[in-house]
């Protein structure tokens, strides 16, 4: 029998996105013809994915003058019986979808109305403006996914049924990537994955980062992904020169290379400061890390503690202050038995827990939900 017809649409998100790709796109191939389209989208990620490759644009205003009318022109033709929308800009036409008979999935993953402010790129009055009409259109409209429950404590006038799916780990696709927990003490190492700022906490990392080096000078930092700040922000922060030589940056890499950097670590690090809606989300490389084995070192918010502490799978700090970042660090380098056990403890929770296969099961069950009202 021949299969619906599905289409994927994000102007930016990354052609190897996990969620996107690896996890949503690849879950529903098993019940749906689905095609995806994604700025440099490669087509020889998934043999059942039928790729559309779009051209990338930093801006959002060219992304919804050229990039969203392309998508237009490439995918009406298809007939989509449903459109799975990640970004904002192209909620105006996916109306144009609806009208040909489309059922719309609007998937929110980030809480923009408490973020915005943070936005360095791509705000501005009229953007915001527009971002909030159509997302309030979207809630009437549109059926909706969050990727955390605490979105809904915003999304509170939603008029069609609605799903959280938690991006939580593929346990095949970590599987290659899982090693025994051997750290080097001498020279220790430290893994991130993910947006460098300091929001993030990066500016706190830096200024524990060298109180360590008082004990281990010859320590390194791997940290992966696009930074928000420039050179010269980095280099204003006191403690920087001093740590300088430690830190390696790589920019935005697929994880399936960027995780072979993880397989010596002392932790992974997942610091983010109370802003925007980070305390009511989980970040992504919390549960990344602990499928990785590798014990974590992330903010004391109560969201986090409730995982972190309750698993006893690394440890809980202030992200705003070096000190704790420090001696969190300072902890897991001595005490590498305690480490390793921290590590076993977050495998084993993600195993039984906080994996894919739920959420895998949660979106198929509202795909049917939605084609078959």
């Amino acid at each position: 029998m021949k299969k619906v017809r599905v289409l994927h649409v994000s102007t930016a998100h990354q052609p190897q996105d996990p969620r996107i790709v690896f996890k949503q796109c690849q879950t529903l191939t098993g019940s749906y013809d689905v095609f995806c389209a994604l700025p440099h989208a490669d087509s020889t990620i998934s043999p059942d994915i039928h790729f559309i490759r779009l051209p990338y644009f930093k801006r959002v205003i060219w992304r919804i003058l050229l990039t969203c009318p392309l998508i237009m022109l490439r995918c009406l033709w298809l007939r989509p019986k449903l459109v799975h929308v990640y970004v904002p800009e192209f909620l105006p036409f996916a109306y144009i979808f609806r009208l040909l008979g489309s059922k719309i999935i609007y998937e929110v993953q980030e809480n923009l109305h408490k973020k915005m402010h943070l936005k360095t790129l791509n705000r501005g009055f009229l953007l915001e403006k527009l971002f909030r009409w159509f997302d309030s259109l979207a809630q009437r409209h549109f059926y909706l996914i969050f990727t955390e429950h605490g979105y809904l404590d915003t999304y509170t006038n939603l008029t069609k049924p609605y799903a959280v799916i938690y991006n939580y780990p593929l346990l095949s696709f970590f599987e290659p990537f899982r090693q025994p927990y051997l750290p080097n003490r001498e020279r220790p190492s430290f893994f991130y994955i993910g947006w460098l700022s300091f929001e993030r906490a990066f500016d706190t990392l830096v200024e524990g980062l060298a109180k360590i080096k008082e004990y281990y000078p010859d320590f390194a930092v791997h940290l992966f992904g696009r930074r928000t700040f420039s050179d010269t922000d980095m280099e204003r922060l006191p403690a920087f020169a001093m740590v300088r030589n430690n830190l390696r940056f790589y920019g935005y890499t697929d994880q399936r290379h960027a995780f072979a950097y993880a397989a010596q670590a002392t932790a992974g690090l997942a610091l983010l400061k109370p802003v925007g809606d980070y305390p009511d989300s989980y970040t992504t490389k919390l549960f990344e890390y602990m499928a990785l084995g590798l014990p974590v070192v992330t903010s004391n918010f109560p969201l986090y503690k409730n995982v972190v502490e309750r698993h006893e799978c690394g440890l809980c700090v202030s992200p705003s202050d070096g000190t704790q970042i420090a001696e969190a660090l300072l902890y897991l380098i001595e005490h590498p038995d305690k480490a390793q056990l921290m590590g076993k403890r977050g495998q084993a929770a993600i195993k039984k827990e906080y994996n894919w296969e739920t959420e895998a099961q949660k979106l198929v069950c509202f795909y049917d939900q939605i084609l078959n009202s």
